[in-house]
């Protein structure tokens, strides 16, 4: 078979898919053994069988796109299976072929890979964006069992950039922002830096199609009159490197088209403002030469103070190292250098496809992919506590677009953050535990609040307490996804705990006014009920009623029949109960409502809100009066007689509208061991103010006591508490 292939290498291929065979056959014959190759080429001709008479928008052969995406692999020298699978990947999700038959037909390996690459395709009642992250979201899974994954999507996302010409123009926009919001800065965080630069033009070139075409002639037009510059100034640089006595390469490069839209789109200027379009890149041997080079390129050009980065010593997350600086060159032109030995070139250009590709002679090539496997462990955790495949698509966009601090533990450790990070995210990073218990933090020996955002160079250490919580509000200041994931973790089981509690007592009230003890029945009566009503443990049932997904004078009814499976009619639920006592400090399945305030020692009234619990109403609330109605949603409740804590309450005032009238209303609350949550103006008129007023109070009579002193005041005409 190979020598059917490489024979016609000499002659015409009959089609353009053979072209491209021939054109993948002399790729990997420069690394791949004979039996590889023989793998590859019947791995064609199967793909090409599955595809048969399928095409694309473009006319050729459905077959011509994997191989083109087989092609870029080779160029990356991929090995045999990574090439199989690029060329089987649209295989399952186009054609009859299935997993197994992939997996027994070549190797199960090939086939894990394939299954990595392709799309979940039975996505029942679920949107465009929800699709979009399960298919991200499995990708990534998959990635953790195998790189390969990624570099082939990668690979396969570039080709269909390449061919977006016969989509329409609505297609070309969105696949060109999902390539933009995914696979751009999953490119980067891979540090296949060549792949991102060209997927970031085709973007470009998709969504701006003439802001693209007038950018690329002024590129053109302003290359032929830069040409000169570019050469003196290459040639300055060589010719004093060259006292070093360094082996060395000067590569002169232009910004590309991508990178001048962002700066002039970002900085708002014209393109002929955009003047670090002259870039260098020197190449040397050892990290030593680096900072060599360094400093001889200072002597010879002046540089500009704050745009030096050392990204040897402080590489960024992906793995990328080099050191940056802009110079002022002749004429006044600021250029940027960038100088980094070979081996960090290799690996910023080709990120974990180096591993493949140098694997013979660079022995750092593996670190690329040790750092992407700890990315991706990370990942991992983030996603088992992501509550759906949005929450997680979320959390990956946060940690794709790093801009980063360095920040130190007071160990002197090193702990790289994104731009904007909080004590909070800073204490998720060094560890769970310590995030989850943390109450203040010192930075630099002064204390500082949970809510500060870190610079580079602090020194940061945490206070953590054994008694301290996650607080929901900090969901509002973290950036970092394992923060915001380890937070949401941490509610949702609290919450969950908080409903399990809940439920039990609801349930136990139930069964009491039914003269039963939930101890006292048989567990193979419980189990019967669970498998009634399809739940898996008595937990969840538990949780359920907790948070009002099932109502537990119901479930206390079957409890009490005989026949467990009986129906039970509604009306049989209308018993008289003893009210569950609330003490108001239940936390989150309990909770009072703001449209009344209720506070104790007032008559109350709860209702089931699936999904979240028991929502407390003052009884005289018009919207309890409406939960009333329906009996299966409403619950008798009554305050604990040791209830404490401080309670929200709104008071509407009429006062007489002089200076000063708003300062006495607030030292007057003050005064009584109050606190006044918000203030806000109903109505106005040159005498009269009527003013809104959030306040707290303990219960019933510490309000009363402070309406009796504040209508003491000559300047208070009415005071009206608002119930509903």
């Amino acid at each position: 078979m190979l020598e059917i292939a490489t024979a016609s290498l000499t002659g015409d291929p009959s089609s353009p898919e053979e072209g491209l065979l021939e054109l993948l056959c002399s790729s990997v014959k420069g690394y791949l053994d004979k039996n590889q190759i023989d793998d590859i080429i019947r791995a064609y001709h199967y793909s090409a069988d599955a595809h048969k008479g399928q095409f694309r928008k473009s006319g050729e052969t459905y077959i011509c796109h994997p191989l083109s995406v087989a092609i870029t692999l080779a160029e990356m020298h991929m090995d045999a299976q990574g090439i199989i699978a690029a060329i089987l990947h649209d295989v399952v999700e186009d054609t009859h072929i299935s997993k197994d038959d992939i997996a027994s037909n070549f190797s199960v390996e090939v086939a894990e890979l394939v299954d990595g690459v392709t799309k979940l395709t039975k996505l029942d009642n679920k949107s465009r964006a929800e699709a979009q992250a399960e298919n991200v979201r499995k990708m990534l899974l998959a990635m953790a069992k195998d790189l390969r994954v990624i570099i082939v999507k990668l690979a396969d996302r570039l080709h269909n950039m390449k061919t977006l010409g016969a989509m329409p123009a609505k297609k070309k926009r969105r696949i060109a922002k999902e390539t933009q919001e995914i696979y751009v800065p999953l490119a980067n965080r891979l540090s296949m830096n060549n792949i991102r630069h060209q997927l970031e033009a085709l973007c470009l070139e998709a969504t701006h199609p003439k802001r693209y075409r007038v950018l690329n002639k002024a590129v053109k037009k302003a290359r032929g009159n830069r040409r000169e510059i570019v050469t003196t100034i290459e040639n300055s640089i060589k010719n004093r490197l060259k006292q070093l006595g360094l082996k060395f390469d000067v590569v002169g490069r232009e910004k590309n088209l991508a990178s001048i839209y962002k700066k002039m789109h970002r900085q708002k200027i014209s393109f002929s403002n955009v003047f670090d379009v002259y870039a260098f890149r020197i190449y040397c041997d050892q990290v030593d030469d680096c900072y060599r080079i360094l400093g001889c390129v200072h002597n010879l050009f002046k540089p500009v103070p704050g745009k030096f980065k050392d990204y040897i010593a402080l590489p960024k997350a992906n793995g990328y190292q080099s050191l940056h600086t802009v110079l002022i060159g002749p004429y006044g032109v600021p250029m940027e250098i960038q100088i980094r030995t070979r081996e960090m070139h290799r690996l910023a250009e080709s990120g974990i496809a180096a591993h493949w590709l140098y694997k013979s002679d660079d022995p750092n090539s593996g670190n690329a992919q040790a750092r992407a496997n700890e990315w991706l462990r990370e990942l991992l955790e983030i996603q088992k506590t992501a509550g759906n495949s949005l929450e997680f698509i979320d959390n990956l966009k946060v940690d794709l677009f790093p801009q980063e601090v360095f920040v130190f533990t007071p160990q002197g450790n090193i702990i790289k953050l994104p731009k904007g990070a909080t004590i909070v995210d800073f204490a998720y990073a060094v560890h769970t535990d310590i995030g989850n218990t943390c109450v203040s933090a010192r930075i630099d020996n002064k204390l500082i609040s949970l809510q500060s955002s870190l610079e580079s160079g602090m020194t940061v250490e945490v206070i953590t307490a054994p008694w301290a919580k996650p607080n929901p509000l900090w969901l509002n200041h973290v950036i970092t996804a394992k923060a915001r994931s380890s937070i949401r973790n941490h509610l949702k089981n609290f919450k969950q705990k908080e409903a399990i509690d809940l439920g039990h007592r609801l349930l136990e009230k139930e069964l009491k006014s039914l003269n039963i003890n939930l101890e006292d029945i048989e567990e193979s009566r419980i189990l019967q009920l669970l498998d009634v009503i399809k739940i898996d443990s008595m937990d969840k049932l538990l949780e359920e009623i907790g948070l009002g997904d099932k109502m537990p004078m119901l479930i206390a009814k079957r409890l009490s029949q005989e026949d467990i499976h009986a129906a039970i009619k509604l009306e049989d639920t209308t018993t008289d109960h003893a009210p569950l006592i609330i003490k108001g400090t239940e936390g989150m399945v309990i909770t009072l409502a703001k449209c009344c305030h209720p506070i104790p020692g007032d008559p109350i009234i709860g209702f089931f809100n699936p999904g979240k619990g028991i929502v407390i109403h003052h009884l005289e609330c018009r919207n309890s009066s409406e939960v009333r109605k329906k009996e299966t949603n409403w619950i008798d409740v009554e305050w604990s007689h040791d209830v404490a804590g401080e309670f929200s309450v709104e008071l509407k005032i009429e006062l007489l509208n002089q200076r000063g009238t708003l300062a006495i209303i607030a030292s007057t609350i003050s005064s009584m061991d109050s606190n006044i949550e918000s203030v806000s103006i109903a109505d106005q008129d040159v005498k009269i103010s009527v003013d809104l007023i959030t306040l707290t109070v303990k219960n019933r009579v510490h309000l009363a006591k402070i309406i009796r002193k504040l209508k003491k005041l000559s300047i208070t005409l009415k005071i009206t508490r608002i119930k509903a």
